[in-house]
C-alpha cells in the first residue's frame, strides 16, 4: 500500500503541528477545532440556491436546495448524517460537504444536527436520525440517506430499520462506515498512524458513545452484527484503502450482496478516512462526492 503523495504530505504536516491526542482532548476543544478546520480543508464548495435551517420531526436540520425552485419539496431529497465518532462534527463542519453533495445531486439535501455523545450517548443519535428519516419519507417519493464514518453507520442503521418499518428508501450511501463495536479487523492493525484515524480515536469514540445504558449488541449502532440484511436499500459504498475502517466496511458491503441487496463497492486507493471532506488536499474528494450524487441522479427517476 502506498499512500497518495499529496496524503502523505498532508499527514507529515499534521504530525509538524503536534498537539494533544484526541483521546486526551476535552472534547468541546476537539469539536471547536473539527468545526474551525473544516472550511479550509475542504476549500471551495459547489454554489446552492437557498440553505435554510428548520426543525424535521423535533430534530435541527439544515436544508441544501440546489435550484431555487428546489426549495419545496421535489420528488428525491438526501437525507445526510455526519462524521465524527457521534461525539464531534456537526453542520457546521460539514458544511460544504453538503453543499456541494447537494449542487451535483440536484436534490434537496437534509443535513441532520443529531445529538452527541457524551451528553447524549447511544440512542439518540440513531433515535434523530430516525425522526426526520420518517420526516423525509412523509414529504418525498424518493428518500436517499447518506453519511460518512459514524454518520454512515447511522444510516446504514436507518436504511435497516426502514425496512423493518416498511420504507422503501431509494439508496444508502455509506461513506467509510462505521459498522461493528469491533477492533479486530486486520485494517485496524495495520493503520496506526497517529496523524489519521486510529483504533485509540476509535476507542475515544466508541467509549463516549456507549456511555449510557442499553448499547447492547443491536443494529442500531453496529449493522454488521443484524441478524437479517436482506430486503434492505440499494447500496453505494466507498473506502479508504488506508483506513482502519477498510475492513468492516467492506464486510458490511459483502453482507448485503450475500443477501441479494444492489451493492457498489468503491475503495479509493491511497487514501486515508476522512478524505472526503479534502478537497483542498486531493481530487479524490470531488470524485467520491461525485460518484455518491450520480448514484442520487440514478435513483432519483
Amino acid at each position: 500500500m502506498a499512500l497518495d503523495p499529496k496524503i502523505s504530505a498532508y499527514l507529515e504536516g499534521v504530525r509538524r503541528l503536534g498537539g494533544a491526542p484526541l483521546w486526551e482532548t476535552p472534547v468541546a476543544e476537539a469539536r471547536e477545532a473539527a468545526d474551525q478546520g473544516a472550511d479550509e480543508l475542504f476549500g471551495v464548495a459547489d454554489a446552492v440556491a437557498q440553505v435554510s435551517d428548520t426543525d424535521a420531526g423535533g430534530v435541527p436540520v439544515r436544508i441544501y436546495a440546489p435550484h431555487p425552485d428546489a426549495a419545496s419539496p421535489t420528488a428525491t431529497a438526501i437525507v445526510y448524517f455526519h462524521g465524527g465518532g457521534w461525539v464531534i462534527g456537526s453542520i457546521r463542519s460539514h458544511d460544504r460537504v453538503c453543499r456541494t453533495l447537494a449542487a451535483r445531486a440536484g436534490v434537496p439535501l437534509i443535513a441532520v444536527d443529531y445529538r452527541l455523545a457524551p451528553e447524549h450517548p447511544f440512542p439518540a443519535a440513531i433515535e434523530d436520525a430516525w425522526a426526520v428519516t420518517e420526516w423525509a419519507v412523509e414529504r418525498y417519493e424518493r428518500v436517499v440517506v447518506a453519511g460518512d464514518s459514524a454518520g454512515g453507520q447511522l444510516a446504514a442503521s436507518v436504511a435497516l430499520r426502514a425496512r423493518d418499518a416498511g420504507f422503501a428508501l431509494a439508496l444508502q450511501a455509506l461513506i467509510y462506515p462505521v459498522t461493528n463495536h469491533a477492533f479486530d479487523t486486520e485494517s485496524y492493525i495495520k493503520f496506526t498512524d497517529p496523524a489519521s484515524l486510529n483504533e485509540p480515536q476509535m476507542r475515544w469514540f466508541w467509549d463516549h458513545y456507549l456511555s449510557g445504558d442499553g448499547s447492547g449488541e443491536t443494529q442500531d449502532h453496529s449493522p454488521l452484527r443484524a441478524l437479517d440484511v436482506t430486503g434492505v436499500a440499494p447500496a453505494l459504498v466507498i473506502t479508504a484503502e488506508a483506513d482502519p475502517l477498510r475492513d468492516e466496511a467492506e464486510a458490511y458491503a459483502q453482507r448485503l450482496r450475500d443477501a441479494g441487496v444492489a451493492v457498489d463497492l468503491h475503495r479509493y486507493e491511497g487514501m486515508i478516512h476522512g478524505f472526503v471532506r479534502m478537497s483542498s488536499v486531493i481530487d479524490q474528494a470531488g470524485e467520491a462526492i461525485t460518484e455518491v450524487a450520480e448514484a442520487v441522479r440514478r435513483v432519483g427517476g
